[in-house]
């Protein structure tokens, strides 16, 4: 089982989206059997709450599901659990490392560093820039490379 855990600052925009995209994708290639995928956020905020509206809605106008995506923080333990922690921006990245002193077993990565030549090397948080549209744009570029990454890793078959 390949567990990837997408990380962003509330889990109520980016890294929802993120795990409903990847969840999608994962699910067009027949690999749902094969990975565990999940989302969490740096701070307490919105734990407990469903997606921020522009997420939600913007994955309804994609027709994927937010089905069960529920805010939680990450703890030290998602560290160990996961194969890959998958961030959305350098602040996310400096947080991880005050969570846990231990080198964590998780390959820690942001999700455009999976995007070659991407002009972005952060998802922008529509919580505040409000641009659902963009950060959904780089979320399927990130997840599609993400993807590709995994199964060449791992070596799986699609």
């Amino acid at each position: 089982m390949v567990k990837v855990l997408f990380l962003c600052l509330g889990n109520i925009c980016r890294s929802p989206m993120a795990e409903a995209y990847f969840r999608h994708l994962v699910k067009q290639e027949g690999l749902e059997g094969v990975f565990s995928i999940d989302s969490a956020g740096i701070g307490s905020w919105h734990q407990g709450k469903p997606p921020h509206e522009g997420t939600r809605n913007k994955l309804a106008e994609m027709n994927i599901s937010d089905q069960g995506l529920i805010a939680r923080q990450i703890t030290a333990n998602d560290l160990e659990a996961f194969d890959y922690i998958i961030a959305m921006d350098d602040q996310n990245i400096a947080e991880l490392t005050k969570i846990s002193q231990e080198a964590p077993r998780s390959q820690i990565a942001k999700l455009l560093d999976f995007v070659e030549q991407s002009p972005f090397k952060n998802v922008p948080d529509p919580y505040f820039t409000g641009d659902f549209d963009q950060t959904y744009h780089l979320v399927e570029q990130g997840c599609q490379a993400l993807l590709d990454h995994i199964v060449k890793e791992n070596q799986l078959k699609i």
